[in-house]
């Protein structure tokens, strides 16, 4: 089958399976880390076609929305994604990347090393951590915060930064945590040039909103 058509479908796919989901991990999350794949691989030499159907999958069945008693269901993602691209008749070779893509994107608390590397996965990972961070992924932090029904802020709940994979899985914590525990970290996680520049900027930008959000919290503006 044509690259194109295969695209096209997998689109439809996305966009059927995804329909209802949470703000931040609905199409629009998947659109946008899309695109941002799309820019950076201009600086990369990747395969497009592996870029273009990892960052259309990565977020098929995120184990945050399949719980299980580890704190997620990892299997569900790749399990859907192989299952699709075998029905398109897509090459065994170019299912086996994408699956490992989704597998290895997820940040997991950050203290959990890759198990498979590619330019393609640096390049769909920085674009999924761009659109964690900055505001749309200020956005999306609280939106997701708001889903759980979790506190916005707590004092007397501080970050806690050296989570194992399955305590970051099954945290409860206020939302100003994740900020501390994942956002802020990514900018120094990116793999590529591009993401690096674009993080750069958006990194700061959450540093300004913080900073606003304490003295309010505080009562000093």
């Amino acid at each position: 089958m044509h690259k194109k058509l295969i695209i096209e479908k997998t689109i439809l796919f996305v966009k059927e399976t995804l329909q209802g989901a949470e703000g931040g991990h609905d199409w629009f999350h998947i659109q946008r880390v899309f695109t941002n794949a799309k820019l950076i691989s201009k600086g990369e030499k990747v395969d497009d076609f592996v870029v273009t159907l990892g960052a259309l999958l990565h977020d098929i069945a995120d184990s945050k929305f399949h719980p299980d008693a580890s704190g997620g269901d990892e299997t569900i993602g790749p399990k859907k994604a192989t299952e699709f691209l075998l029905s398109q008749n897509v090459d065994s070779a170019i299912i086996e990347h994408v699956v490992q893509i989704i597998k290895n994107i997820s940040f997991k608390g950050g203290n959990v090393k890759r198990t498979f590397s590619s330019k393609e996965l640096d390049v769909v990972q920085d674009a999924d951590r761009l659109d964690a961070i900055g505001a749309i992924g200020i956005a999306r932090c609280f939106n997701y915060g708001g889903f759980k029904n979790r506190e916005i802020y707590n004092p007397d709940i501080p970050p806690n930064l050296n989570m194992t994979k399955e305590e970051y899985k099954k945290s409860t914590a206020p939302t100003i945590n994740h900020f501390y525990e994942k956002l802020l970290l990514l900018k120094d996680k990116m793999n590529t040039k591009t993401g690096r520049q674009i993080a750069t900027d958006r990194h700061q930008f959450m540093e300004t909103y913080l900073q606003q959000f304490y003295n309010e919290w505080n009562g000093e503006v």
